[in-house]
């Protein structure tokens, strides 16, 4: 359990610590039109990862997978730190990101496959305390660290860290392994990646970089439909398919799977604005950013950590995700008032009511699926939630990354926090009102699809747990 949390803790930080550093990035490596890519390209790689890699782990067994995810995570992580520029460091995010995937997928799974479907329960609570403190406590460590050491330090603490995880996992994790007498589903895994790609360039560009009636968005439209259409059609006659498709079949999978994505939009959309409206529109430094986003981290543990508990004693696990729902999405429509005159106590706040909301929904969402799903089909389950998470990630955020791009005024692409400060008094005022204006549209959309999550997970199936497989 020591090497999963810290493997899990690992992969979960990277989504956002490069929050509270990406002012700072982008501006010594001239990219702030790029910016939204940094969280995109390693939520995309992850996502495209994860079918893969949950698939392969019911074939072939979990421990040699595990192991290898944690060495492409370090190389990657390193490899983040030494880039030049904006392209080489999407590029090596990408490459962290199918670490990353892997990672996620099989803590999830292994866990599971180690436990009673109550004691996942506290399992799940227990990882969903691990990717709240994650989520929130990777801007603060981005922050500090870029501003007192450098922001390529965001990256290098990777390396002690996943050397003892995997010195840990090689030493202790003992896991049988498997045979299977089919191939490996190439061709859905290719076709599965090529769809979220164009799912989330057509998110990206459209409207920002080309217009929406352009041909590439719209041939990225098409080529995302024929994708598609390809993938279900591969995947239904495909020996050992790298997302069972009658798995979808039992709406306990399937909403759970739709959940995951607007989840992660709103997650890891908070996770990526919050800091930047603290430092841009705020003034906040980079290291007081990530202490400001304390009261989320909070929530998050707080909610995760106890509802993990309620859900074991209750057996059900229903209804209390969506009440986080509604919560997260109450909190979502108070960001969007959110203005320069704002107090740190009425932000923490709202922060905090995010956080007990989301925390007490993502680790449930991952028990239902793999509650409901057969043994032999766990890994490839478990991998369908956290590619959901990839979806929502990539996609979701890059469509928010749009919101903010349109709404932001012309000429204030290029500047930087430290930029605005050294700025007039007026001039640094119209900037960080032009800031404001541009990320609380993007917040005004977190409470309605936290809300269409509500209704959504009101039509779960209510399965109650058994105390034992």
């Amino acid at each position: 359990m020591g090497s999963l949390i810290l493997t899990m803790f690992l992969a979960a930080i990277d989504q956002t610590v490069v929050a509270t550093a990406m002012p700072t990035i982008v501006g010594e490596l001239h990219g702030l039109e790029s910016l939204s890519w940094l969280v995109t390209a390693f939520a995309l790689a992850s996502g495209i990862a994860t079918p893969l890699f949950g698939k392969l782990s019911d074939m072939y067994g979990r421990r040699n997978l595990y192991l290898s995810a944690i060495v492409l995570f370090v190389i990657g992580s390193a490899l983040c730190g030494l880039a030049q520029s904006m392209g080489q460091l999407i590029a090596f995010r990408a490459f962290q990101g199918i670490g990353a995937g892997g990672l996620m997928v099989l803590t999830m799974t292994i866990a599971a496959d180690l436990a009673t479907p109550r004691q996942r329960a506290k399992f799940q609570g227990l990882f969903g305390a691990v990717f709240g403190v994650a989520s929130i406590a990777g801007p603060l460590i981005g922050g500090y660290l870029t501003q007192h050491i450098s922001w390529r330090w965001i990256f290098y603490i990777n390396l002690p860290l996943g050397a003892i995880a995997l010195a840990v996992a090689f030493a202790v994790l003992k896991l049988p392994r498997r045979t299977s007498p089919h191939r490996v589903d190439w061709l859905g895994a290719a076709l599965i990646a090529g769809l979220l790609t164009c799912l989330t360039l057509f998110a990206s560009w459209g409207g920002t970089v080309y217009a929406w009636t352009s041909p590439v968005v719209l041939g990225l439209g098409a080529g995302a439909v024929l994708l598609a259409v390809l993938f279900v059609l591969v995947e239904r006659v495909a020996a050992e398919p790298v997302l069972p498709l009658r798995l979808f079949r039992d709406a306990s999978f399937t909403i759970p799977v739709l959940g995951v994505v607007l989840l992660a939009t709103t997650m890891l959309g908070g996770a990526t604005f919050l800091p930047m409206f603290l430092q841009l529109a705020g003034g906040a430094s980079a290291a007081d950013s990530g202490l400001l986003l304390l009261p989320l981290m909070a929530g998050m543990i707080v909610a995760s950590t106890l509802g993990g508990q309620v859900v074991t004693r209750l057996g059900s696990y229903k209804w209390l995700m969506v009440a986080g729902a509604v919560v997260s999405g109450a909190a979502g429509f108070l960001f969007a008032t959110m203005d320069l005159g704002t107090s740190g106590f009425l932000s923490g706040t709202y922060m905090a009511l995010l956080g007990l909301g989301m925390g007490v929904i993502g680790q449930n969402l991952v028990l239902a699926v793999q509650t409901t799903t057969p043994d032999s089909d766990r890994g490839a389950a478990t991998s369908a939630v956290t590619f959901a998470r990839g979806v929502g990630g990539a996609v979701g955020v890059a469509v928010l990354g749009g919101v903010f791009s349109g709404r932001l005024a012309a000429g204030q692409a290029s500047l930087t926090p430290a930029a605005i400060q050294a700025l007039p008094e007026a001039a640094r005022h119209a900037a960080q009102l032009s800031f404001s204006h541009a990320i609380t549209g993007v917040f005004a959309w977190m409470g309605p699809i936290m809300l269409a999550a509500a209704v959504l997970l009101a039509f779960l199936p209510n399965v109650r747990l058994a105390h034992q497989d």
